[in-house]
C-alpha cells in the first residue's frame, strides 16, 4: 500500500543546498585567484616604478654632468638634480618599504647615484646590475 501519490506532486524549481554550496565555493576560488593576480600585478608595477625612478635620476645626473662639464667624482648635491625647475620635480618611492638615498658625487659609469634600501621581502625590486652597467 502506497501512502503518497508522487505522480500528482509538482517539482519546485530552485537549487538544492549542495548546489548552492558548490556555487559559493567556485565563486570564492575565483575571487582568491583574482586577489593573487592583483597582488602580483601591484608588485610588478612597484618594481617597474622603482627601476624607472633610479633610471630617471641616473639620466638626470648624466645630463647635468655633461652640461656642466663635471668629471667623475665631482661634487654633485641632489638639490642640483631634484626640485622645482630642475631635471626632476620629485622622486617618490613606489611604496613605503623602499627608501631612497642620493649620492654626493657624479658616479662612475655602472654605478648608481640614487641608492634604494629595500625591506626584506622586496629585494627583487632592485634593478639587475646588467641593466644599468652602461648608465
Amino acid at each position: 500500500m502506497k501512502l503518497t501519490n508522487t505522480h500528482s506532486m509538482k517539482r519546485k524549481s530552485g537549487m538544492t543546498l549542495l548546489e548552492l554550496t558548490v556555487v559559493i565555493l567556485v565563486l570564492l576560488s575565483l575571487i582568491s585567484i583574482l586577489f593573487i593576480g592583483a597582488r602580483a600585478w601591484k608588485k610588478g608595477s612597484d618594481r617597474a616604478a622603482n627601476i624607472l625612478n633610479i633610471r630617471n635620476v641616473q639620466q638626470a645626473v648624466r645630463a647635468h654632468a655633461n652640461v656642466r662639464g663635471l668629471a667623475i667624482a665631482a661634487t654633485l648635491p641632489s638639490s642640483d638634480i631634484v626640485g622645482s625647475g630642475k631635471y626632476l620635480n620629485s622622486v617618490t618611492a613606489p611604496n613605503s618599504d623602499i627608501t631612497y638615498t642620493y649620492g654626493s658625487a657624479v658616479p662612475a659609469i655602472g654605478s648608481l647615484y640614487l641608492i634604494a634600501a629595500y625591506a626584506a621581502d622586496q629585494v627583487d625590486y632592485e634593478p639587475l646590475a646588467s641593466s644599468y652597467s652602461e648608465w
